[in-house]
């Protein structure tokens, strides 16, 4: 019987190992390591190593890029870590969200970045006015004040890879230049150019290790925010640091001087 039947904790440990090794810095500029390169990182002999990955990537928690035969950690992984974060992230955020939507008396928005949209995972309202469906619901990020702030972490060549098709409503130098006022004030601004009579206002909620995870987001008709954008976004930036703080985010810029 395979040592690994024998004693399931030592396959566990087995497999954390070749997890580890493919969420090397090694093997994310590679793009994946092959089996050989796996069996010296992990002092184990390629059959074994084989078997181990077929069996992960029947799994999904790794994958096998069919043209170079290397593996890489799967959707499946990516999708656990995800759920994690998100539950994590609106724990944090909800009270937050709460006194920012009453001291706005605005609904206000926990959003993340999937794909080329922002997804809405959290709304919570200070009055009786709610936008209506936004949790759950997909918008472009070009467009959209969450979807700036969610690229402020984006370098022009990351841009060029997540948006390939070219728009003339929505160039890329003006998401660029969007971006850059975001990165300035500290918050990102919107007036109808998402949709008409709407206006908007987000900031970065930041990781321990200051990555932008989600978007704060307050939105409401334009003829109620849209005189105090710049206001609503100080205050929003504000709240959006206290969830960063809850995360480890331990940021240098006092959040009082937004």
């Amino acid at each position: 019987m395979p040592d690994d039947q024998r004693h399931p904790g030592h396959g566990l440990r087995r497999d954390l190992d070749l997890l580890e090794a493919l969420a090397s810095p090694e093997a994310q500029r590679a793009g994946g390591l092959g089996v050989a390169r796996l069996a010296r990182l992990t002092g184990r002999e390629k059959s074994q190593v084989s078997r181990a990955l077929k069996a992960l990537a029947g799994e999904d928690v790794v994958e096998r890029d069919p043209d170079t035969l290397a593996y890489r950690l799967g959707r499946r992984l990516f999708s656990l870590v995800a759920r994690t974060v998100d539950d994590r992230l609106v724990r944090a955020a909800e009270p937050v969200m709460r006194d920012l939507a009453v001291e706005l008396e605005e609904t206000t928005h926990l959003c993340v970045l999937r794909g080329q949209e922002v997804l809405t995972v959290l709304s919570v309202s200070g009055h009786s006015f709610r936008a209506p469906g936004w949790e759950g619901r997909g918008v472009p990020a070009r467009r959209t004040s969450a979807g700036r702030v969610l690229l402020l972490d984006a370098s022009p060549d990351d841009l060029y890879v997540r948006f390939p098709e070219p728009s003339e409503v929505d160039s890329l130098p003006r998401l660029a230049a969007k971006i850059r006022e975001a990165r300035r004030d500290g918050y990102a601004r919107v007036h109808e150019e998402f949709e008409p009579g709407l206006a908007g206002v987000s900031a970065p909620v930041r990781d321990f290790r200051g990555r932008v995870v989600a978007a704060l987001n307050v939105s409401a008709p334009a003829g109620r925010l849209g005189g105090r954008l710049d206001a609503a976004g100080r205050v929003t930036a504000r709240a959006a640091a206290r969830i960063s703080a809850d995360l480890g985010w331990e940021s240098t810029m006092d959040v009082n001087e937004w």
